[in-house]
């Protein structure tokens, strides 16, 4: 017997090395021929052919778990095996052996996975039956043991799978392979048949059942025909015996027939006697269904009559009026020792009010004219009481606050800025705070006018404060003015007075904010409590949202907090409507208006002092917004976003009067130099980096672009007035540009973004200048270079000296004309850069660029020269460099 593939090592070895770099472990190779095609008669077509093929079988191990590949592995031009295809043994479902090859040795793999299943698979053809089962033994023992289930056999009993097996291992030894998720038995066989069998597909018990039912089959059955005839007999032979028995059994079915004849008789009898009691019965019935119909009338009317009494006594309560609660409601006072009175008849009317409702009181009641006339009678004392409790309380809010306003103490005064105090105020309004949540139950449109009154009185006091206090902080915040006019021409004195420390004006800015922020937050979150507004609260308990100085007293931590309970049960499940929130902002804006001109006058105090003090009022604001965003207080949010805007404004017009400034330079007659608003810029800038200090840069990274954008236009349109000298200016005011904000520019990326800009267009205002100066002392030369480049296009070089102009004898008048005497030439041009200069220190680097650029275009000159002109000699470019580095 041959030899099989699977024993050969040398193949193993080979496939192990073509997946030497996926670190899976060969478990089994084996040749196989792979077709497409059926068997039957005639030729195989081209697509069809059988192409040699390795089969091998893969395992690795990972993460406690082993996976199972098939690969499929081709040899290649070399001879050399080379991977082709990859299948998941997780994947196989279905192992087929095809029934067209009479040899069995021919089967298909069909896997779960594949993108196309229009495509048949391939059919893998073994050398023998041998090498087809150890292939497929190999694979179902894999799929058992690590997959943990066996895929579909189809054209191949597991029975005969099992046997063949069993025989191709006489002898077995079990070797243990270690794996990092456990050992896993692999049993070898010894012989020339070493197939890989971990465990049998059909066990010894299920063996030897089925050799006994084998055993069964072939003592009992011989043929199916005889077998049926022997069963038709056995059937015929059980009938007869049961006929039998019922026979005998017939005087017993007689005994049975006389005792059921005798039952009958008694049963008729019963049913007589039966009948005439039920006759009686009924007479009876009909007596007692009249008594109990009569006891229950009288015991409903008995019981109605009491129900009817007990009904009339609780309606009668609920109609009572306690003598001392209408008294209170009616005329009763409004004083500090009376309102715990007031309040118990403002919950006694509220019940009784509601226990007179359709869903507290039976709708039977409901149209009774007692009850009608009571309702009424209510309904006019809870307008009686709502009426007086309003007035009251609107001369109250009005009186406090006249109180506060005509007692000077309470507001800042010369030399004494004063932190507004609420703590009283809030303390007095608190003792009325339940008498609200009871007036809103009663009538709620009575709250409108009361919210007016509030805030009509209130606004009065916080706008007194906050100019008071304005007032003084402007008075007693010393700080020198600094001049509007920043980037106009040479002004020393402005220069030094821009260097003042006006750092108290953003100063008493932030002091303004850190004391009436909170206040008015405090004040939009009270009122909403105190006046019934079914909104979330505005602020957290213990203080206000941007408080970055302290609570406006830290006794007043919890003013929010008014010390009363839900009077209604149902408060807290209130819908909050959009059209509440509404109603809030419009009361707030109220109570508040009018106080923003305050701030709006420190702004531009602070402006005029020094207007480079917007950027850091603008920073303070900006982190004030930042800490109430999670404030429902709208017109706090509204007066930081209008006070941001004002600032943006006020620095907006710092800009533009700058640029303004800047723009009248243009204007001048004659430019030289470097032009003011330069070094002014920088100096500018870096007064603008020292108040931002690590805030938000839009609004100086705004600034920055408007002027350099100016600077730039401005400079080139006086760059233009002048052509003779533009690339003069151009190029020392970009290089004064550059030097002064070279320190800024590292740090700021906006400015770093104009450093490159005036970069570029100062390197190409070198390039022009230093061409003019070339060329006024060695024009003749290099145009005669550029007639011969401009010929090169169209003729070849060997005609270039025939043409009219450019002989050989024009070629010395002009080398003689241009080079002769040529350190003075140069000379000439170094003096001529010089005299045109105002910068001295730009000078060394513009005589190296010049230099460069010369020796750059005479060493283009020579090449031309000894491509055109072989026999001509001209001074060398080493000579020319050593002329230019002398010099």
């Amino acid at each position: 017997m041959a030899k099989s593939s699977a024993d050969d090592e040398e193949l193993r070895r080979a496939c192990e090395a073509a997946i030497e770099s996926t670190r899976q472990k060969v478990v089994m190779s084996i040749r196989v021929a792979k077709s497409h095609g059926t068997w039957g008669k005639g030729k195989l077509g081209r697509g069809q052919m059988a192409k040699p093929r390795v089969l091998a079988i893969s395992t690795k191990s990972k993460a406690q778990r082993t996976k199972a590949f098939l690969r499929v592995l081709k040899y290649s031009n070399g001879g050399v095996l080379e991977p082709a295809k990859l299948y998941k043994l997780k994947h196989l479902s279905k192992v087929e052996v095809v029934t067209n090859d009479p040899s069995g040795c021919t089967f298909m793999l069909g896997f779960d996975n594949l993108r196309s299943q229009t495509v048949s698979p391939p059919q893998w053809t073994m050398r023998n039956v041998d090498d087809r089962n150890r292939l497929l033994m190999c694979i179902l023992n894999i799929c058992k043991d690590v997959l943990g289930r066996l895929p579909k056999v189809v054209g191949i009993d597991v029975v005969e799978m099992a046997l063949w097996a069993k025989e191709n291992t006489p002898t077995i030894t079990k070797q243990r392979v270690n794996v990092e998720d456990g050992p896993v038995e692999t049993v070898v066989a010894e012989g020339d048949m070493k197939v890989t069998v971990e465990r049998e597909l059909v066990s010894q018990a299920e063996e030897e059942d089925m050799e006994a039912l084998l055993g069964t089959y072939v003592m009992g059955i011989g043929e199916a025909e005889a077998f049926s005839e022997r069963l038709k007999r056995e059937l015929q032979a059980l009938e007869a015996a049961n006929v039998h028995a019922i026979l005998e059994n017939e005087p017993l079915v007689d005994e049975v027939l006389q005792g059921l004849e005798s039952a009958t008789n008694c049963v008729e009898d019963m049913d007589e006697w039966l009948g005439i009691f039920n006759v009686k019965l009924r007479h009876m019935r009909e007596d007692i269904e009249s008594i109990e119909t009569r006891n229950n009338k009288l015991e409903m009317h008995s019981v109605n009559n009491k129900s009817l009494i007990e009904e009339l006594d609780k309606l009668l309560e609920r109609l009572r009026i306690p003598s001392e609660h209408a008294a209170c409601l009616s005329g009763g006072s409004f004083d500090e020792a009376r309102m715990l009175q007031n309040i118990e008849a403002c919950e006694w009317l509220a019940n009784a009010l509601r226990s007179l409702e359709v869903p507290n009181l039976d709708p039977i009641y409901a149209n009774m004219r007692s009850v009608r006339e009571k309702r009424a009678e209510l309904e006019k004392l809870k307008t009686t009481f709502v009426r007086r409790a309003s007035d009251f309380l609107r001369n109250y809010f009005a009186s406090l606050v006249d109180f506060m306003i005509s007692d000077k103490s309470y507001f800042s005064q010369r030399g004494q800025l004063k932190r507004p105090d609420h703590a009283d105020l809030r303390y007095k309004c608190r003792t009325y705070a339940r008498l609200l949540q009871h007036l809103k139950s009663l009538d709620k449109n009575c709250l409108g006018s009361l919210r007016k009154a509030y805030c009509s009185s209130l606004n009065l006091l916080l706008r007194r404060e906050a100019r008071e206090f304005a007032n003084e902080l402007r008075a007693s915040t010393k700080a020198s003015r600094n001049p509007t006019v920043w980037l106009e021409g040479a002004a020393g004195a402005a220069q030094n007075v821009s260097n003042a420390d006006t750092s108290t004006v953003s100063e008493a800015y932030a002091k303004m904010l850190t004391i009436f922020i909170p206040l008015l937050v405090d004040e939009s979150s009270f009122f909403a409590h105190f006046m019934c507004f079914e909104v979330p609260a505005l602020v957290p308990p213990g203080g206000a949202n941007g408080n970055k100085g302290g609570s406006a007293d830290d006794d007043d931590a919890n003013d929010d907090d008014l010390g009363i309970m839900d009077i209604d049960e149902n408060d807290n499940k209130a819908v909050r409507s959009t059209g509440e929130l509404e109603a809030l902002n419009e009361s707030l804006r109220d109570l508040l208006d009018g106080i923003q001109e305050d701030f709006y006058a420190v702004v531009d105090w602070a402006y005029k002092i020094d207007p480079l003090r917007c950027i850091s009022m603008h920073g303070i604001t900006e982190k004030y917004i930042s800490g109430q965003k999670a404030d429902a207080a709208g017109f706090v949010r509204l007066l930081l976003d209008d006070l941001e805007s004002r600032i943006s404004m006020q620095f907006g017009r710092f800009v533009e009067e700058a640029c303004h400034q800047i723009e009248r330079n243009e204007r001048n007659v004659r430019q030289m130099g470097v032009l003011s608003y330069i070094p002014r810029f920088a100096t500018l800038a870096t007064r603008m980096e020292q108040y931002i200090q690590g805030q938000s840069r839009d609004l100086v990274d705004q600034a920055y672009m408007k002027f350099v954008t100016i600077m730039f236009v401005t400079l080139d349109k006086i760059a233009q007035a002048d052509p003779k000298y533009s690339d003069i200016l151009l190029l020392e005011n970009y290089a004064a540009f550059q030097n002064s904000l070279y320190d800024l520019a590292n740090v700021v990326p906006t400015l770093a973004k104009f450093y490159h800009q005036a970069s570029e267009s100062y390197e190409q205002a070198c390039t022009r200048f230093i061409s003019t100066i070339i060329y006024y002392q060695f024009e003749r030369l290099f145009q005669f270079a550029r007639r011969i480049e401009d010929l090169m296009y169209t003729i070849t070089p060997e005609e270039i000296p025939f043409q009219l102009g450019l002989s050989k004898m024009d070629l010395r008048k002009v080398v003689k004309a241009s080079l002769s005497g040529v350190d003075k030439s140069i000379g000439a041009m170094y003096k001529k850069l010089q005299k045109n200069l105002t910068s001295e220190e730009l000078l060394p680097s513009l005589w190296d660029k010049c230099k460069k650029e010369f020796l750059d275009k005479y060493d283009s000159f020579a090449q031309l020269v000894a491509k055109i002109y072989p026999s001509e000699t001209i001074p060398s470019v080493a000579e020319m460099r050593d002329l230019l580095a002398s010099m």
